[in-house]
C-alpha cells in the first residue's frame, strides 16, 4: 500500500496513468510521445508504477505493452471507502480499466482487454478453480466443460440442465498450473476476424498468485465494454471464492 501511495503522489506518474486510461496497451515509445518525456526518465516512472502494481506489462513479439491495473486502487477503496460510501462492486466497476485499443501489430493482435488480480492461494488451487466444472458453477454460473487437452473443444455450459453452451472454443495451449489459452466465440457465431482468444497467465507472487487475463480479437468497442464488466465481476468472484469458499452477492438488475 505504501508503494501505491508513493506512486500516486507524483503528478507525472498520475499523468502516465491517465494516458493509459485513455489508451491502454501502449509501448514505451508510444508513451514517450504521449507524455512528451525522454525514454530514460519515463522508464524510471514506469518502474515505480510497476512496483506498485499500478501498471501491468504484456509482451507481444518484440514489444512490451503497458496496461493500467486497477486492483491496487480497488484495495484502497475496500479499506477506506466501501464501508462508508458505496457497495464494493460499484467501486470496482468504476475503477476497472477498459482497454481502448483495437489494433494489430506485425507480431500478432494487441490484447484488447487485460486484467490482473492477486489471489491468496497456490497456483494449483487457482488452476483447479478455472477448469473444474463445479467450481466454475459456483463463481462463474456456468460449467466449464472439456478434457483440457491441446486441440480439444471446451464449452461454457448453462446450469439449467438444458445443455446450452453460451461460449464454445478450442484449447489452444495448456501448461498447468501456469498458462491456459482458449479460443472464445458464441455457438455458430460468424466472426470475420476469427474467434476471440482468452489467455490465463498464473505466476507465483510471494504467498499469493498473480492472475492475468487477456481477451483479444474483439469485434469492436461495444463488445469490449460488454466483456470488461463481465470479466471484472467474474475475477472478483473467483478471488473471493478461492480465498473464502464463498461468493459475492449478485448485483440486483434494474
Amino acid at each position: 500500500m505504501d508503494r501505491v501511495f508513493k506512486a500516486l503522489a507524483d503528478p507525472t506518474r498520475r499523468f502516465v496513468l491517465d494516458r493509459l486510461r485513455e489508451n491502454n496497451g501502449q509501448t514505451l515509445g508510444e508513451l514517450c510521445e504521449s507524455v512528451q518525456m525522454a525514454r530514460q526518465s519515463l522508464t524510471q516512472h514506469l518502474g515505480v508504477l510497476e512496483a506498485a502494481n499500478l501498471v501491468t506489462t504484456v509482451r507481444r513479439g518484440r514489444e512490451k505493452l503497458h496496461y493500467l491495473n486497477p486492483v491496487p486502487l480497488h484495495e484502497i477503496q475496500q479499506r477506506w471507502i466501501s464501508a462508508f460510501d458505496q457497495p464494493r462492486l460499484d467501486a470496482l466497476s468504476a475503477l476497472k480499466q477498459k482497454a481502448e485499443t483495437l489494433m494489430s501489430t506485425d507480431s500478432g493482435p494487441r490484447p484488447d482487454f487485460v486484467h490482473t488480480t492477486y489471489i491468496a492461494a497456490t497456483p494449483e488451487k487457482v488452476w483447479e478453480c478455472l477448469m473444474d466444472p463445479e467450481a466454475t458453477a459456483a463463481y462463474w454460473f456456468h460449467h466449464n466443460v472439456s478434457d483440457w487437452q491441446p486441440g480439444s473443444p471446451w464449452a461454457h455450459r448453462r446450469l439449467d440442465g438444458s445443455g446450452t453452451d453460451d461460449v464454445v472454443g478450442t484449447v489452444v495451449e495448456i501448461d498447468a498450473p501456469r498458462r491456459l489459452v482458449l479460443t472464445w466465440t458464441g455457438p455458430g457465431e460468424e466472426r470475420p476476424g476469427g474467434p476471440a482468444r482468452v489467455t490465463f497467465d498464473l505466476k507465483p507472487y510471494g504467498d499469493a498468485v498473480q492472475l492475468t487475463v487477456t481477451h483479444v480479437n474483439l469485434r469492436d468497442a461495444e463488445e469490449l465494454r460488454a466483456i470488461s464488466g463481465g470479466w471484472s465481476f467474474v475475477l472478483a468472484n473467483l478471488k473471493t471464492y478461492v480465498e473464502t469458499g464463498a461468493t459475492l452477492p449478485v448485483p440486483a438488475r434494474h
